[in-house]
């Protein structure tokens, strides 16, 4: 799961605690979470010592591989993206993702909240994750699983 720099619309936490429980049930799994750099700068607007805290705990004991680092070019995206079996995005509000299209155009699947338009915009796994109701943990676990079991995901022609 790539935080980015925490836009307004992500819900990382909650996400994220799904995901390392998710991952830790599957025989050669790793969750790994990155974030841009201004995440842990004090100066900057999307400063986040919380999520940084609980993020490192988590990294600390095994259930994630946590990467800072700084924004990527196009060729480090592409690269980033292609080597990742899926794509977790956390949002709970948003229309349309232009992360789901480069990694549709790549051939790497990706889990959408069912806000928005995100499962109508290209084929990805679908869970629960609205402003209004919340993370539904069950349905992002089971989108995980399938994705998991589906692997390779299908790529752009």
């Amino acid at each position: 799961m790539h935080a980015k720099g925490l836009r307004p619309n992500m819900d990382v936490l909650p996400v994220v605690r799904v995901l390392a429980a998710t991952v830790a049930d599957l025989p050669d799994a790793v969750l790994q979470v990155n974030l841009h750099r201004d995440v842990t700068d004090p100066s900057a607007t999307a400063y986040a010592p919380q999520l940084l805290k609980e993020l490192k705990e988590l990294a600390d004991d095994g259930q994630l591989v946590l990467t800072i680092h700084d924004y990527f070019d196009d060729e480090q995206l592409w690269d980033y993206l292609t080597s990742l079996d899926l794509s977790v995005l956390p949002y709970r509000f948003g229309t349309h993702s232009g992360w789901l299209e480069a990694c549709h155009d790549l051939g790497t699947a990706v889990a959408a909240p069912d806000c928005g338009f995100y499962g109508q915009q290209r084929p990805c796994f679908t869970y629960g994750h609205t402003q209004e109701g919340g993370l539904d943990e069950e349905f992002l676990r089971k989108a995980v699983l399938r994705a998991y079991e589906e692997r390779p995901a299908p790529r752009a022609t």
